[in-house]
């Protein structure tokens, strides 16, 4: 009997693949035969799911995304059951930042991919470019929710603090990855101005004075 094969564990494990050698060489310097190579199989089978390279992008593109979401999940899953506003807006922005192998490839690919958009019309049609204002209405949403809940600064305008958080977040990362700067030292920037946006926690789990990615408190 033919073998059966899991056609979408075959596409994750292209997309890996594709991953991995664009975090080493640069998105814009892969071919379908690199990605067969890294992952171990034949170009006629890469070709086979996904035609062409720009449709393994698309697909490496989404993955990317999927492995961001699951990143935010486990941070927020470390904090509690509630992990409120602050805990929740902490997470998404200290997963985006390159403290990592992991987070390093996401920034990487994610700024490479946002470059390309610019001269691709395919690529930035695809949701995750195509809606950029997605994590901006995120993190505006959850400080309105904060200063509702007495959590944060009701004067402070929460429109204008999500772009500026989302847009430190995402310079700070790039100056990490050239060096110019340190995880912690771009952690305690953020950590600063979380501070002064929010006056609590605002987390009701059991561990509310417990920040993401860091020790428990006696």
């Amino acid at each position: 009997m033919p073998k059966r094969v899991d056609h979408d564990v075959r596409r994750t494990q292209i997309a890996e693949a594709l991953i991995r050698v664009a975090g080493r060489r640069g998105l814009h310097a892969v071919g379908m035969r690199d990605v067969a190579a890294e992952a171990g199989v034949s170009l006629r089978l890469v070709q086979y799911y996904f035609e062409t390279k720009e449709k393994l992008l698309f697909h490496g593109l989404q993955h990317l995304t999927d492995r961001f979401t699951a990143r935010v999940g486990a941070r927020l899953a470390a904090v509690g059951p509630n992990p409120g506003p602050r805990a929740t807006v902490e997470a998404l922005l200290l997963a985006s930042l390159p403290t990592d192998e992991e987070s390093r490839t996401f920034h990487l690919l994610y700024s490479s991919y946002s470059i390309l958009s610019v001269t691709d019309e395919a690529l930035a049609s695809q949701p995750f470019i195509d809606k950029p204002d997605a994590a901006e209405n995120a993190v505006a949403h959850l400080l309105e929710q904060a200063q509702e809940a007495g959590s944060a600064d009701p004067a402070a305008d929460a429109r204008i603090e999500a772009i500026s958080l989302l847009a430190m977040t995402a310079t700070m990362g790039t100056s990490i990855l050239v060096g110019q700067r340190t995880p912690e030292s771009a952690i305690a920037v953020l950590h600063h101005h979380l501070d002064r946006i929010f006056t609590t926690d605002g987390n009701t789990g059991p561990d509310a004075r417990q920040r993401p990615g860091t020790e428990p408190r006696p």
